[in-house]
């Protein structure tokens, strides 16, 4: 017989956490589980949220459609935390596909879905190389340097610039805007001016693409051009959230995913040396570092508009906030035995890194491919390839959305 729906006392207030839970968050994501699936917590910001930390009720909250992403459900002082205004129903960047629900996420989706084949993410490779071995040259000139900024930060944003058709020399600017906006605890002052950078510059890129008399082969003149078999085409505000997303969200899930793994094979000398004489275990070790370390923390804000149960536990409604953690639940122990142990050998397919369900992440594709070829090219080059730093002294990027160091100084002779 089933255990009665429950409610949860007095929230988890993560907040006085402090730094130690931004810098190792796995402690208490493993203590939570202990004490069950879904727990009320407070965020840093102040908002209050039912955080869901065990695999098989995330991988299962992931795709309930009783959670919507819509948000003009949820509860008015989320809005506010959110977009700085409670009678906003949307948040300032990263609207359209990221916050929409069927049929409107459908209909996206279907539009979108042509640009982001198997077969043109593997179009990619050869021009990703090129910009990973230049890349890689120069970091190898100094016998230091932090990996972020030398290669796991920019390959990944040239690619997505490149694609979009963004001037070389606005990417610096898009550098800029994006970590403010996804690592931003609500809507500051300095993520609203992040954000209306990013929207008043993809109105003027977009509006200045529609006027080319010779249309561009990148993807934003595709989109611009794609229409469906009933006429259907993506509008103005689509095309710009679409962009948003690719540029902020997408870029941002790469540059962690290159991090982190280089950070756990550092770390694993045993695996690093596996690696090495074997070089099929590559996507392994990806896989295995989405699991272990990934480079989201949690998935994007999901709201229950009516009471919903979640593992046991009664979620109320009227617009209240779910958080699946994603972190959290590629450590479970049921689903993952020595969950702990970073293991570039486990079969680690299943895992809720790039999420699961209708929301599954478009690009994760072009993450693995960014990914595998910046580490293979790495560590060909650099068979000296050392942390020059103490693990404990990284400063991580905050928040509870993306998760990696902010720099990760390396010695490479």
């Amino acid at each position: 017989m089933a255990c009665p729906a429950r409610m949860t006392g007095d929230p988890v207030d993560l907040a006085t956490l402090g730094p130690r839970f931004i810098a190792d968050p796995y402690p208490v994501y493993a203590e939570l589980r202990r004490r069950g699936p879904v727990h009320r917590v407070r965020l840093a910001g102040g908002a209050e949220a039912w955080l869901v930390v065990r695999h098989e009720e995330a991988r299962a909250a992931l795709a309930d459609p009783r959670l919507t992403k819509d948000w003009s459900t949820a509860a008015p002082e989320l809005r506010a935390f959110r977009t700085g205004d409670p009678e906003r129903s949307t948040p300032l960047v990263g609207g359209s596909l990221l916050t929409a629900d069927p049929p409107a996420h459908t209909r996206l989706r279907r539009l979108v879905t042509a640009s982001f084949t198997a077969r043109r993410i593997e179009a990619l490779a050869p021009r990703v190389q090129r910009i990973a071995d230049a890349l890689v040259d120069e970091l190898v000139r100094a016998p230091r340097t932090d990996v972020v900024s030398a290669l796991a930060f920019p390959l990944p944003l040239t690619v997505i610039c490149e694609l979009l058709g963004v001037p070389e020399l606005d990417r610096e600017s898009f550098r800029e805007w994006s970590t403010t906006l996804v690592t931003a605890d609500g809507a500051t002052p300095a993520y609203r001016d992040a954000a209306t950078k990013v929207n008043d510059y993809l109105d003027e890129l977009i509006s200045a693409k529609r006027a080319q008399p010779h249309p561009g082969d990148d993807l934003l003149t595709g989109l611009l051009r794609i229409t469906d078999e009933q006429g259907d085409r993506l509008s103005s505000e689509e095309l710009r959230s679409l962009a948003e997303l690719l540029l902020v969200a997408g870029h941002e899930t790469t540059v962690n995913l290159i991090t982190n793994t280089l950070l756990a094979l550092l770390q694993h000398p045993r695996q690093l040396a596996a690696l090495r004489a074997d070089s099929s275990l590559l996507d392994g070790a990806i896989e295995e570092t989405l699991r272990h370390n990934g480079p989201v923390e949690c998935a994007t804000w999901r709201f229950a508009a009516r009471p919903v149960e979640i593992g046991g536990v009664l979620v109320p409604g009227g617009g209240s906030l779910v958080l699946v953690a994603l972190a959290a639940a590629g450590r479970d122990e049921d689903r993952y035995p020595d969950a702990a142990d970073f293991d570039i050998t486990r079969a680690s397919g299943g895992h809720l890194a790039f999420g699961h369900g209708i929301h599954y992440c478009l690009g994760a594709p072009l993450a693995r491919l960014e990914a595998r070829i910046a580490l293979r090219t790495l560590l060909a080059r650099c068979p000296e390839l050392a942390l020059d730093t103490d693990v404990e002294t990284l400063a991580w990027r905050p928040g509870m959305l993306v998760r990696g160091p902010v720099r990760l100084p390396l010695r490479t002779a």
